[in-house]
């Protein structure tokens, strides 16, 4: 899709490497939503058309695609998103989408970071939905002084000084809250004034209470929208223990607003919504500065290149046979991503493939276990091959989806069809109806086949690298079948690449949504033919199937140019692949972290104009200026052959955040603070088309700034229109702002900037836990007398790289009980959650 009138192209590119950032302490919280059931009917054909919105905290950050006509839906997406570790809950919600009004709410799912924190290995299963309550659909802070004034034996006050609040629930159409405060102590209530059109709206009121003897009562603090018509919406309270208050006098800051609980809630929808299978891992990382780490990273770099050796247990084998089968997966992305980053990735990769070929291994089964050179080659290819994935199946891909035929094979599964004939109607045979699905599948294999026999030259050195290793190391250990070295090749590229990504496109980012019914079908019977191609071995498919026996001709001529492309994939000589480990550490493919089309707005007036001060030369949207953030700066540019109008230093960015929705009648808008070439802070919108597109451009923009010396603590979600910001009514344009800065909240991504330090921190916690194991697993494995001496070897010296091992895993430790910070001192004044 092109970016047409205003709709510039916008691209986020890594920067040059920056100076090591300091210690961060951070949450990854990893999702997986896998699929539903026993969902109610939204819709009058019975049905619903589910998708899910995550919020972490009540702000929506992931948007599942839409699954058509099912009350059992399968998605199957997972997201890994990093953020501050003082996050509350993540929400999932399931909606039903309608396209002639507002989507309806299903049902929610609540984990709150407590229950995380209590499944360290991760929270998988069934969780019913629950109905959405009003009143508990609360988010925001409050920003309050609370105190006691007078002495004992004399009039005492309580006094509460409601100073303002910030990112309240949007609970009118214009997209914004009329809030107004509501105070309650000893059966005693006063209100604030109204705040019109804010979600950020400021008081500065003080309230006086006298004070119960004893103090036994709570203070309660409300805030409520006001409306004209109907009733007033709850936004939230807090509540606070006034005994707590007399010891600490007075107490000032942000406290977060929490629901309602005290109402009884009905229970006749509990078990009737469904319910959702869900996988939630939450780990807190104290990422230390990246020197920390040498010592770690350089043994395991030293161990890599010291190569497999007989007679000796190699570390790398320790750790694959420690390793258990959930976290392999996991293991393996930070090793390769560490390894990449330090040039090493092919000299790892092939350590891996010679030790997996030392094990007693046949020649049909070889790389089909789920063993860590296995998983950490697929981890390698999705890392460094998804541009490379996206340019081969792409095209056919897209032409599935746009052409929907019905492609069917199996007896068992075939449809007969009405197909027009001069005017009248017949219906097709079986026969017919197979042999059209035949041609079109055929179709479909032959483009796709031809595609990846001409992309040789597009695969990326490295990979090429990687599979000539491969070739050569297989074909060493089997010379008598000399075809193995081509199936290994296959396994890993046909089996666990182009396979998975065919049969589910949106998974791999080839699609934004998941395929009908018919489509999936097709899909599924396109991925089966190339895993056939892939094994070489089509007869064995067949006596599995015996229906895709009329594709057995295509299949045997995908399976010689299959042959063909992977002789030219291995015997591919170029000097870039040299360089690769030897220059500069090759990092994922591109240095292209997001780009695509983007609308910019103006804040006066009407129209898709660039915000003022972003660029020099001025330029209308409408004329289809278009923007890049290149390696260095943010360039403003029209499509060809006009000339670039302006530019915006990634150094000079200092935030980069959502903006209210009522600012331009979307919620799909973000911002670009920046600092122009005069000094000035400017800033720039622009509009998204959809939350995930906008989520992805916010976390690209942060990982490639975030080192930035000047980010802004605080910001503002509206824009300066006539004389105020629209968030807080502020008259001040330079003013402070009134909502946090979000920096550290990020999306993982495949094509995310490399970080080191933070892979080794994975890979630090893990071998932390993992150091008696290793220790028994190594004299296990090692086949010697001295493995007989005592048990376990017990009272023998321990190689040397276990031995630096463990020294280096005590050293970290100890840098990690220098860096966490003392325990605050526990609060005087008592905030209750109910």
């Amino acid at each position: 899709m092109g970016a047409g009138p205003g709709k510039p192209r916008v691209r986020v590119s890594a920067p040059p490497p920056a100076r090591p950032p300091a210690m961060a302490r951070r949450s990854a919280l990893s999702i997986r939503i896998v699929e539903g059931k026993n969902l109610p009917a939204k819709d009058i054909t019975g049905s619903s058309d589910p998708y899910c919105i995550v919020k972490i905290d009540d702000e929506a950050i992931i948007r599942t695609a839409t699954v058509w006509k099912t009350l059992s839906p399968f998605w199957g997406e997972e997201y890994e998103v990093h953020l501050h570790p003082t996050f509350h809950s993540i929400s999932i919600y399931v909606m039903d989408e309608d396209a002639l009004s507002r989507d309806d709410v299903i049902g929610k799912v609540c984990i709150t970071r407590d229950m995380l924190v209590e499944h360290p290995k991760g929270y998988s299963g069934w969780m019913s939905l629950s109905e959405v309550d009003p009143d508990e659909e609360v988010q925001g802070e409050i920003h309050l002084r609370v105190e006691v004034q007078g002495s004992q034996g004399s009039r005492r006050l309580l006094c509460c000084t409601v100073l303002e609040a910030r990112d309240l629930a949007r609970k009118d159409r214009n997209g914004a809250s009329d809030p107004f405060v509501r105070l309650r102590y000893n059966g005693k209530m006063q209100e604030s004034t109204v705040v019109k059109k804010s979600c950020y709206p400021r008081w500065n009121e003080t309230f006086e209470f006298e004070l119960a003897e004893p103090a036994g009562e709570k203070l309660c603090v409300e805030v409520w929208d006001w409306d004209l018509v109907g009733r007033n919406d709850f936004l939230g309270k807090v509540v606070f223990s006034v005994q707590g208050l007399e010891v600490a006098g007075q107490e000032e800051g942000w406290f977060r607003l929490w629901p309602d609980k005290s109402k009884p809630r009905e229970d006749e929808h509990r078990g009737s919504l469904g319910s959702l299978q869900l996988q939630v891992r939450l780990r807190d990382e104290t990422v230390l500065p990246s020197h920390c780490y040498q010592p770690l990273v350089q043994l395991l770099c030293q161990e890599v290149k010291s190569g497999r050796q007989d007679g000796q247990v190699h570390l790398v084998t320790l750790l694959d046979e420690t390793t258990t089968a959930e976290c392999r997966q996991e293991v393996a992305i930070s090793l390769v991503k560490l390894f990449l980053g330090q040039g090493l990735v092919k000299e790892f990769l092939d350590l891996l493939f010679e030790l997996e070929l030392a094990k007693p291994c046949e020649p049909n089964t070889l790389f089909r276990s789920n063993s860590l050179a296995s998983k950490s080659m697929e981890s390698f290819l999705k890392v460094t091959g998804m541009p490379y994935l996206h340019a081969v199946l792409g095209p056919t891909i897209t032409r599935v989806f746009e052409e929907k035929k019905y492609v069917e094979l199996d007896p068992s599964k075939v449809e007969v069809k009405d197909v027009g004939c001069s005017g009248l109607h017949r219906v097709q045979t079986e026969g017919e109806v197979m042999e059209q699905g035949r041609q079109h599948l055929q179709s479909y294999l032959g483009e796709l086949l031809d595609t990846i026999g001409k992309s040789a030259p597009a695969c990326p050195p490295v990979i090429r690298a990687a599979f000539r290793q491969l070739f050569q190391r297989v074909g060493e250990r089997f010379p008598q079948h000399q075809h193995v070295k081509f199936v290994a090749v296959t396994s890993f590229l046909c089996l666990r690449f182009f396979s998975p990504a065919i049969m589910t496109p949106k998974l791999f980012h080839l699609r934004d949504t998941h395929a009908d019914a018919r489509t999936s079908r097709t899909l599924l019977l396109l991925a089966k033919a190339v895993q056939m191609v892939g094994n070489m071995e089509p007869v064995a498919g067949r006596a599995k199937e015996p229906w895709l026996a009329p594709l057995l001709p295509a299949l045997q001529q995908g399976i010689s140019q299959m042959k063909d492309f992977i002789s030219r994939l291995v015997g591919m000589e170029e000097e870039e692949e040299e360089e690769e480990g030897e220059g500069r550490p090759p990092g994922p493919p591109a240095s292209v972290v997001k780009e695509g089309p983007l609308i910019l707005h103006k804040t006066r007036g009407k129209g898709p104009l660039l915000a003022a001060g972003a660029g020099g030369g001025g330029g209308r949207g409408g004329d289809g200026s278009g923007v890049a953030l290149g390696s260095h700066p943010i360039h403003i540019h029209p499509p060809p052959p006009h000339q670039r109008m302006g530019t915006i230093a990634l150094a000079d960015i200092l935030a980069a955040e959502k903006v209210e929705e009522k600012s331009f009648g979307s919620s799909h808008v973000m911002q670009v603070v920046y600092v122009d070439a005069g000094g000035r802070q400017e800033t720039a919108y622009l509009q998204c088309k959809c939350v995930n597109e906008l989520n992805q451009w916010l976390s690209a923009l942060r990982k490639v700034c975030g080192n930035n010396p000047r980010v802004l603590r605080a910001y503002h979600p509206g824009v300066f229109r006539g004389d105020k910001w629209s968030c807080c009514h502020q008259k001040e344009r330079t003013g402070p702002g009134c909502d946090r800065t979000r920096h550290g909240v990020t999306l993982q991504e495949w094509s995310d900037p490399l970080d080191p330090a933070a892979e080794a921190q994975r890979l630090f916690h893990h071998l932390q836990g993992l150091q008696g194991m290793l220790r028994e697993k190594y004299w296990e494995l090692l086949e010697t007398e001295d493995a007989q001496d005592g048990p376990k070897g017990e009272g023998a010296p321990l190689p040397e790289g276990l031995s630096r091992l463990f020294g280096v895993l005590g050293e970290l430790e100890g840098c990690h009980r220098l860096a966490q910070p003392p325990d605050p001192p526990a609060p005087a004044l008592l905030q209750l959650q109910a």
